[in-house]
């Protein structure tokens, strides 16, 4: 054991990939890859870090989906050493709103960094701010070649480019391609295009809009800019009711490694929320239900 390297973790084969937008994030900042990055990590936390890291973004990295993908460990195996990877700051879980379906949903999102982090550095990082890479790592880069200098491009005359389109435009612009009676003039996208964005401002997608535009069309369309000016108006949703209280859309909120509770990082210290570091360990389980009971309440997926 003692000659193995622990991050040639063997290569995953047909890892699955998680829904789009969601999956394994990697963190900003990080140095570049090298042989021993988790050395000083305990067998089990190293190996399953050398083989995250191996994988590419948007792949599936919950328990089950790692447990299957590779050999030596089971779920929870899996799930304790995602813990402290998470602890040791490699790893975080953080717990975003996002608008699904013209409805605020809360859903979770794991990023991973090679380079392990603190807990100041992920509340930077929730907030958004911009973080550079480390400065030792910053000292291994070779310094780059400088580029060459473009050759200055010669004055574009205003008008030469076209008016860049809306998504509600491109919506009606493409219904002509998806059924030929429903062919659209440019003069009629334009005319149309504030309520094909009303649609887009209640959360229904592209995709969306189409269907309900293009399903059940009568044999003969005589006049395929009204037949698109009633159905836009006749059918169009109503606006999305909050549960609870409001949320905003992009909000995130760390969680605590150990339990799970949302905390900030005022109340987390090192990704461990107070009562996982005071409370026994028969009483976290009960703290973590009461923090969870108005959220439930109010409908929202814990």
């Amino acid at each position: 054991m003692a000659d193995t390297n622990l991050n040639a973790a063997p290569r995953a084969y047909a890892h699955p990939q998680a829904s789009p937008g969601y999956g394994k994030q990697d963190a900003s900042g990080q140095g570049p890859r090298r042989t021993r990055d988790f050395d000083g990590l305990p067998v089990r936390e190293a190996y399953l870090a050398a083989f995250i890291d191996a994988l590419p973004e948007g792949s599936a990295i919950d328990v089950k989906s790692l447990a299957r993908a590779q050999p030596l460990y089971g779920q929870q195996a899996v799930g304790s050493a995602l813990r402290a990877l998470s602890g040791a700051g490699f790893l975080h879980r953080f717990r975003e709103n996002v608008g699904v379906g013209g409805r605020m949903r809360w859903v979770w999102r794991t990023y991973f960094s090679r380079t392990a982090r603190d807990g100041a550095w992920w509340a930077r990082f929730l907030a958004g701010d911009a973080v550079q890479d480390d400065p030792e790592r910053r000292q291994e880069r070779p310094a780059p070649d400088p580029e060459p200098k473009p050759e200055p491009e010669p004055e574009r005359q205003p008008g030469n480019a076209p008016a860049p389109r809306s998504e509600a435009y491109d919506v009606l612009a493409t219904l002509g391609r998806v059924d030929h009676r429903l062919v659209l003039s440019a003069r009629e996208c334009t005319a149309l295009e504030p309520d094909a964005a009303q649609w887009l401002a209640r959360g229904v997608d592209r995709a969306g809009i189409v269907q309900a535009l293009t399903s059940g069309l009568p044999q003969t369309v005589m006049s395929p800019g009204g037949l698109v000016r009633c159905r836009l108006r006749d059918k169009l949703p109503p606006e999305p009711v909050a549960i609870g209280a409001p949320a905003q859309a992009g909000t995130r909120h760390m969680t605590c490694t150990k339990c799970g509770a949302p905390g900030g990082p005022v109340s987390l210290v090192d990704g461990v929320c107070r009562a996982c570091r005071t409370l026994p360990p028969e009483d976290v389980h009960r703290y973590v239900q009461l923090l969870r009971a108005p959220l439930t309440a109010a409908g929202v997926p814990g």
